[in-house]
C-alpha cells in the first residue's frame, strides 16, 4: 500500500463506488488535494461529483480503491471511526439547507461545535462570528422557520465554517441563491478558507463558481476527464468546432 505525497491533505486512487441500484458512481477516479487548496469538482448533472465527495468524506465506503487523510487510510475505516472523523476534522455543505426546527439559528449554526464538546458560550461566540460574516447575524435567534431559503443556506454554510473543519466538503453550495447573492456568499466562503487554512473540496456545474477556486478537476459518467480545445474550423455548415471532453 503506497502512502500519499505528504502535501497532500486529501489523496484517493482508483476510486470506485456502485449505487444501490448497480448503476456505475465511480469508475477509477484519482486525485489529491493540497493542504489549504480549494479545490472545485466540476462536471454536469449526474457525472458524479457528489459520490466523489461522499467517498471522499466517509459519508459512504469506496467499493474499491483508496482514501487517505492526513496520511491516515479512510477507506480501512468501519461506520463509528469514519463518522467521528466527519464530526472532528470535516464539515459538510448540502444544496438544500437542513435545520434543526426547534433550535434557533445560532444554536444550528453552533450545534457541531458543541457535540465536539466546546461550551455553550465559546459555540455562541464562534457561531456569530460567522453568522455575522454571512450577514444573517440579525436572525440570530429566530428559529429555521421563519427565515428565507436563501437565509437558511446562509445559516448551513456559517454551520460548516464555524468549528474551523481541516477539510470543508461543499456539495453546490449556493445552489438555492440568487446570483446576487451567490457571488458575495461564494467570495465570503472562498477568502474565509483562505484565510483560516481550510481546505475546500467544492462542487459545482456552475463555470463562474469553479473560477474562484485554485484548482478545477472535471467530471463526466463517473471519471475525471480532460478538456481539449479543438482549433476554430468551420465544417460542413459553416459552424466552428467545439471543445471536445475526452
Amino acid at each position: 500500500m503506497e502512502a500519499p505525497p505528504d502535501n497532500d491533505v486529501l489523496w484517493a486512487r482508483s476510486l470506485h463506488f456502485t449505487h444501490r441500484d448497480g448503476s456505475p458512481g465511480l469508475a477509477g477516479v484519482s486525485l489529491g488535494v493540497r493542504e489549504g487548496e480549494i479545490l472545485a469538482v466540476s462536471g454536469p448533472r449526474g457525472s458524479g461529483k457528489t459520490t466523489l465527495l461522499r467517498c471522499l468524506s466517509g459519508v459512504v465506503p469506496v467499493g474499491g480503491g483508496e482514501v487517505w487523510f492526513n496520511s491516515s487510510p479512510v477507506h480501512t475505516l468501519g461506520p463509528m471511526a469514519r463518522e467521528r472523523l466527519r464530526r472532528d476534522r470535516f464539515g459538510w455543505i448540502d444544496p438544500e439547507p437542513v435545520l434543526v426546527p426547534e433550535l434557533n439559528v445560532w444554536e444550528n449554526a453552533a450545534l457541531p461545535l458543541m457535540l465536539r464538546g466546546a461550551g455553550r458560550r465559546h459555540a455562541k461566540v464562534a457561531a456569530l462570528e460567522w453568522l455575522e460574516r454571512l450577514d444573517v447575524g440579525d436572525k440570530a435567534r429566530c428559529r429555521p422557520g421563519r427565515l428565507r431559503h436563501a437565509e437558511r443556506q446562509r445559516v448551513a454554510i456559517a454551520r460548516a465554517l464555524a468549528p474551523g473543519p481541516a477539510v470543508l466538503f461543499a456539495d453546490e453550495p449556493t445552489a438555492p441563491l440568487h446570483r446576487a447573492d451567490r457571488n458575495h456568499v461564494l467570495r465570503t466562503l472562498t477568502s474565509a478558507a483562505r484565510s483560516h487554512g481550510i481546505t475546500v473540496v467544492l462542487a459545482t456545474h456552475d463555470p463562474d463558481t469553479a473560477a474562484l477556486a485554485d484548482r478545477s478537476v472535471a467530471m463526466l459518467d463517473g471519471r475525471r476527464v480532460h478538456t481539449v480545445h479543438l482549433p476554430d474550423a468551420p465544417d460542413a455548415e459553416g459552424r466552428a468546432a467545439c471543445s471536445l471532453s475526452v
